[in-house]
């Protein structure tokens, strides 16, 4: 049996090379600011996933699945070294920390994760929709999102 791995109590996995972090909800932010004292500064990238159509989907000993997921890729410059988080987030209470303050380049980032997943961040200084009409009803990006269709009419063709 192998022996688990843990950063700042979290369950670690390597991911085609990659380091993984599965940070439960509740330690998400003070995960995040561990991690930026242990050099992790810069944050490249925060997006959601919505796993509707994959809720058995294979996750470390300990970490539920939920529905939405939020993934965080960090970067530590000084050491060269990237890792990757995920935390889990129920579809009945679909909200985390933002981490603006600590991070200040996720405020256009948590703003898209909200606009199309739905995914709500507490304390964020703008929290409305960035790609979406302000009166755009639902979220884009969601498995159950019914896909539409716009009529494109193109110059000079038969209608």
């Amino acid at each position: 049996m192998s022996e688990t791995v843990e950063l700042h109590g979290c369950p670690v996995v390597d991911s085609l090379g990659q380091t993984v972090v599965h940070v439960p909800r509740e330690a998400y932010l003070d995960v995040v600011k561990a991690l930026a004292d242990d050099g992790y500064t810069m944050c490249v990238d925060l997006t959601g996933v919505d796993y509707l159509e994959r809720p058995a989907r294979t996750l470390p000993a300990g970490i539920a699945a939920e529905r939405f997921e939020v993934v965080v890729n960090l970067l530590d410059m000084r050491a060269r070294r990237r890792l990757r988080l995920r935390v889990q987030v129920p579809a009945e209470d679909a909200v985390l920390p933002t981490l603006f303050d600590l991070h200040p380049g996720t405020e256009a980032m948590e703003r898209e994760v909200f606009d199309m997943f739905g995914v709500a961040f507490t304390e964020h200084p703008d929290l409305t929709r960035i790609l979406m009409p302000e009166d755009w009803i639902g979220h884009p990006l969601r498995k159950d999102y019914d896909v539409g269709r716009i009529p494109v009419q193109f110059k000079g063709a038969n209608s």
